[in-house]
């Protein structure tokens, strides 16, 4: 294989605010790749101490965001950005080798730029080692005065959010001008919100970009993301409180839980009573679910501080608020960036309040999520969003150990949503729920964020446990790769901080699952070096779940058919092809064909890849993503081809629809 000659890296602007535990509507969108880091040496089986996540407390979180702020204008010039263009330094991580990672959003001409957001990576010694962007499209000579008014871009987002239940008749604010930089074009454009009720009680936090020139709709999404006490769920517990016996705690950023007593708006009231006992452990006790929600969020903040060292979902030592008792007896919970607080619904007949463990570390996820990565809720990114609420909620459920409510790899197992005792969702065989999907296919981010979480919470299974049947605290699993070998697990632990150190360093808000699987082998690589049994394990786990291929090659059973010659790709020209010609075969093609596709580009974002089969049938394999900036396709796709007849010349075809990079399919092959 020839050597590529560039790797350039990306990150988009923040697109997220809210997120709810069930899926409330569809939703889908363009996503992007991660570059891996350079590896670093490890003892076998121990995390490089230099590599993990530093205890910054709110203080130097701020003095380094201060740092940052102060050089913002040397930043923006070193990484070439246009006169007009200004960073804005959104959050700060740091390594216990002091190797730091700033985020900065991107303004124009003032205008916030939404998919202009970037991370600097930098060493101790302060030299820049990598720079990820969310489109590599220039920002230059952007006609920033609108040829529709306001008033259009208004009315077209509230006819959208009718459209979908709302009964609101106005813009929640006015529409602001913005510049849309996500499909990879710099657009002058507005971004409407509209607020209200969706049609099943949530919130409504429709997002409307209208294109300022044509008055055209560029994108929409929903911003509200559907997810000593005596708690209903957990038992007995020990509460933070303030004296004089209010839900605040104060050991946690002052934490609040409130009252909404069946209201949708505002706070409520705090919760405060004569003592310090809260509740009775049935939900007709009103303080009951507020011991649940206030017991959750204490969880989970103790465990992003304790175990990642970070104080809060922001870093910065402030706690999010719980609202609990919203509506009447709506079945859902959600996190919101507009009011930064979790709110939890009493259930079926007001019976069965989502304020469970899990519930509440997932809903809190979300904020850490906004807070950091910034997934956007819609295509593969918002799946991994949604998955990463499932992760953390798996990971505090088992860092609580308690014994009402012990660790394990199920979604809302206690609140019974579906009335008949079964989770709302399977991390080791996502599929049982009916809905969610247990391997990567091409199309997957067509589909609910809910349903598209499912291969990376399958991958965070099978990285922790492996693969096969086993029963952990008394639970049974029973975990299959999609490839049908053994994945190896590495232990829970590992496999969150895998997750936290890619979410927080490597991920960007248009990330998808080829870049997940390349920012946590960089993790991976970081911490257990680059030999390890522990990257191994990340990529077979990925290959397991139809991402990637395991090393030392494609393990794919059946009958293999392979072309192995070079065909140059001509930058931004013509489609080119490459056949096979498949003999011996008997009836159709499979309905899981393997095709497995290596083709060596330096910005794979370009390539439209199809597959046609003998009778000139296309089965698209790839778009092309002006914010997917990772080298090379390396991957193997799953088509269901079961209508095609096996025997034939068959042909991938590639073109570049973009200038400036290039490449040539390297080789490609159909495994039956």
């Amino acid at each position: 294989m020839r050597p590529t000659h560039r790797r350039r890296a990306t990150a988009t602007g923040a697109l997220i605010t809210t997120a709810a535990l069930l899926a409330v509507g569809f939703q889908a969108g363009p996503s992007a790749a991660q570059p891996a880091a350079a590896p670093a040496a490890a003892k076998a089986g121990q995390a490089d101490p230099g590599a993990l996540p530093k205890n910054l407390s709110p203080a130097q979180r701020a003095e380094l965001i201060r740092e940052a702020t102060a050089t913002t204008a040397a930043t923006a010039k070193e990484l070439g950005l246009g006169a007009q263009e200004k960073l804005v330094v959104r959050d700060v991580v740091q390594d216990r080798d002091g190797t730091t990672h700033t985020r900065y959003e991107r303004t124009y001409a003032g205008l916030p730029v939404l998919g202009g957001d970037l991370v600097v990576s930098q060493s101790a010694a302060g030299a820049t080692q990598s720079v990820t962007k969310a489109s590599r499209a220039a920002l230059k000579n952007v006609d920033t005065s609108a040829d529709i008014a306001p008033a259009t871009a208004e009315k077209q987002a509230v006819s959208e959010a009718r459209a979908e239940g709302s009964a609101e008749t106005g813009a929640e604010r006015a529409p602001r001008k913005v510049i849309w930089l996500t499909d990879g074009k710099p657009t002058l454009a507005y971004e409407t919100v509209v607020g209200g009720l969706q049609h099943d009680g949530t919130p409504n936090e429709l997002h409307v970009i209208t294109d300022a020139t044509t008055g055209e709709k560029l994108f929409e999404r929903q911003a509200v993301h559907n997810g000593t006490g005596n708690t209903q769920y957990s038992g007995q517990v020990t509460l933070g409180t303030a004296p004089s016996y209010t839900l605040t705690d104060t050991g946690r950023g002052n934490h609040k839980t409130y009252n909404l007593n069946r209201g949708t708006s505002g706070t409520g009231t705090l919760f405060s009573g004569p003592d310090d006992i809260w509740g009775d452990g049935t939900p007709q006790n009103a303080e009951t679910a507020g011991a649940d929600a206030h017991y959750g969020a204490a969880l989970t903040w103790d465990y992003l501080k304790n175990v990642y060292g970070r104080s809060g979902i922001r870093g910065d030592g402030v706690g999010a608020y719980s609202r609990v008792h919203y509506g009447n007896a709506y079945v859902n919970a959600f996190w919101s960036d507009s009011c930064f607080c979790m709110t939890y619904g009493d259930g079926a007949n007001n019976t069965k309040p989502l304020t469970s463990i899990d519930v509440a570390a997932h809903e809190m996820t979300h904020g850490l999520t906004s807070n950091t990565a910034g997934l956007v809720y819609s295509g593969e990114s918002g799946g991994l969003n949604e998955a990463t609420s499932d992760i953390f909620a798996a990971a505090v459920e088992f860092y609580a150990n308690n014994t009402k409510d012990v660790g394990d790899y199920l979604v809302g197992e206690k609140i019974d949503i579906r009335g008949n005792g079964t989770p709302l969702r399977y991390m080791d065989k996502p599929s049982r729920d009916g809905s969610s999907k247990d391997y990567w296919y091409s199309g997957i981010g067509n589909i609910d964020v809910h349903y598209s979480s499912g291969p990376a919470n399958h991958w965070f299974y099978l990285l922790s446990e492996g693969s096969g049947a086993k029963t952990v605290n008394g639970v049974n699993y029973d975990s299959p790769t999609s490839d049908g070998l053994p994945v190896t697990g590495i232990g829970r632990e590992k496999a969150a901080l895998i997750w936290f150190k890619a979410l927080t360093t490597k991920f960007n808000s248009r990330t998808d699952y080829a870049g997940a699987r390349t920012g946590t082998i960089a993790v991976a690589t970081e911490l257990y070096g680059a030999s390890s049994a522990e990257v191994k394990s990340v990529t077979d786990a990925w290959a397991g779940i139809n991402v990637g291929a395991r090393p030392g090659g494609d393990p794919d059973p059946g009958t293999v058919f392979e072309n192995t010659a070079d065909v140059s790709i001509p930058d931004a020209g013509a489609a080119v092809t490459s056949s096979i010609n498949v003999t011996g075969r008997t009836g159709n093609a499979p309905s899981t064909l393997k095709v497995g596709v290596d083709i060596v580009h330096t910005w794979r974002g370009d390539l439209v890849i199809d597959l046609l089969a003998p009778d000139g049938t296309a089965y698209r394999l790839k778009n092309s993503s002006g914010s997917d900036s990772a080298d090379n396709v390396q991957t193997t796709y799953t088509v269901n081809a079961s209508s095609e007849v096996a025997n034939g010349t068959w042909k991938l075809r590639v073109q570049d629809v973009a200038r400036y990079d290039t490449g040539y399919i390297n080789s490609w092959k159909l495994t039956f």
